[in-house]
């Protein structure tokens, strides 16, 4: 009997062993830093060193907020439960002053770098590296008329654009949303693995993605002066529809011409699109709604709508949107694809928006697909499924 027990005490340490050396440093870290590391089951253990601190606090921005043990060598070490997979923006609280961890790369997002842990989701490979041909990601750099500015821009170009030189493309406009910039469908959505994947399994087609800086102000104009004007304020508003408004004609008048002249497009509007998530979704929806004769193919993801979405109701579609959706006969032969999407653990206001604006468009006759991504939130995996679903959709 006391034999039996030794044994079940060693395969009890054994397989606290075993789920110990589960943990594995992050692939979001920089290199050869061992933590942030995280488990199959998806926790995360964060250790950093400030042996001077007297407190120090780990802030997850959509996840846990906890305090972290000092370790007598001056380490602060935390391990947090469980985390739904995807990418987590996380600060450290160190006696009072928020800092990024060194130990992860930096990752532009809520106006400013931040760092990330990377949690797998299990059995993904659609936005992962693989061995298939990759397209190319370029910066370039145009001058913008409107904001009277050199403006930046990522732009992916498929496998084969350097080499099949007559052939010409289809273009997605695909934006960023408040908070991060151009950079972020990349970086932080690796969006162009998700094409070269799609490409490679046969399930969608070659196209060029340009990535613009979704903030403008008109040339000459005066940044307004916002202190103490609470979100919802006329003032903010006004703020946020000015901004609109110069991004609005910044793509329209001066980028699409632009990436027109520079790369080898299809520039009519059955071969264009624009989606973008959260504020770029917003940004979507009154560019293209205002411009069909430019764009075809509309994508909101956890943003479509606008303004009309964070509201209380439905859509008119005889008002709304100039009477855009009045007509749903004439709106189809416009639109080869409206497509909505949303997390189904999103903010209830955003979600609750979102469905509305679905039963409304349901209840108007207007084709069009709506996409729940199951178990996610207001992040970025949410919006790398949203484009997984999304692009196969595109100029077919």
């Amino acid at each position: 009997m006391r034999c039996f027990g030794i044994m079940i005490l060693f395969l009890t340490g054994l397989c606290g062993a075993q789920q110990a050396t589960d943990f594995h440093p992050a692939e979001t870290n920089v290199w050869g830093a061992d933590f942030p590391k995280v488990d199959s089951t998806g926790r995360v253990e964060i250790r950093i060193k400030a042996p001077d601190a007297t407190k120090v606090r780990l802030n997850f921005w959509s996840g846990p907020k906890v305090d972290m043990e000092k370790q007598p060598d001056g380490f602060w070490t935390v391990t947090t439960p469980p985390l739904v997979p995807g990418l987590h923006y996380y600060t450290l609280i160190i006696d009072g002053a928020e800092v990024s961890d060194t130990n992860s790369r930096a990752f532009f997002g809520g106006g400013k770098y931040a760092s990330m842990v990377e949690v797998p989701e299990p059995g993904s490979t659609y936005y992962s590296i693989q061995d298939v041909p990759h397209g190319a990601v370029r910066e370039v750099w145009y001058n913008s008329k409107v904001t009277g500015t050199w403006r930046h821009a990522l732009v992916y170009l498929p496998p084969g654009y350097d080499t099949e030189i007559k052939t010409h493309y289809p273009v997605l406009y695909l934006q960023h949303g408040a908070g991060e910039d151009e950079t972020g469908w990349i970086r932080q959505g690796h969006a162009n693995f998700i094409l070269d994947n799609l490409l490679a399994t046969k399930n969608c087609k070659p196209m060029i993605i340009v990535m613009a800086y979704g903030y403008a102000r008109r040339a000459g104009e005066t940044p307004p002066d916002l202190t103490g004007k609470p979100f919802g304020s006329p003032e903010m508003l006004k703020a946020m529809q000015d901004m609109a408004v110069a991004f609005e004609d910044d793509v329209t008048q001066v980028l699409i011409p632009y990436i027109d002249s520079t790369f080898r497009t299809l520039s009519d509007r059955d071969h264009r699109a624009m989606a973008g998530l959260s504020m770029g979704g917003m940004q979507t929806f009154q560019i293209t709604l205002n411009h069909l004769d430019l764009f075809s193919y509309i994508g909101g993801f956890s943003g479509a709508g606008g303004m009309l979405v964070l509201g209380d109701r439905k859509l008119d579609p005889k008002t709304d949107y100039n009477g855009i959706f009045a007509d749903p006969a004439g709106f189809a032969k416009k639109v080869h694809l409206l497509w909505l999407g949303v997390g189904t653990k999103e903010p209830e206001r955003l979600r609750a928006g979102i469905l509305r604006l679905h039963t409304s468009l349901q209840e108007a006759n207007i084709q069009h697909i709506f996409y729940e991504s199951p178990g996610t939130d207001h992040e970025w995996q949410t919006w790398r499924r949203d484009l997984k679903d999304f692009a196969p959709r595109l100029f077919q």
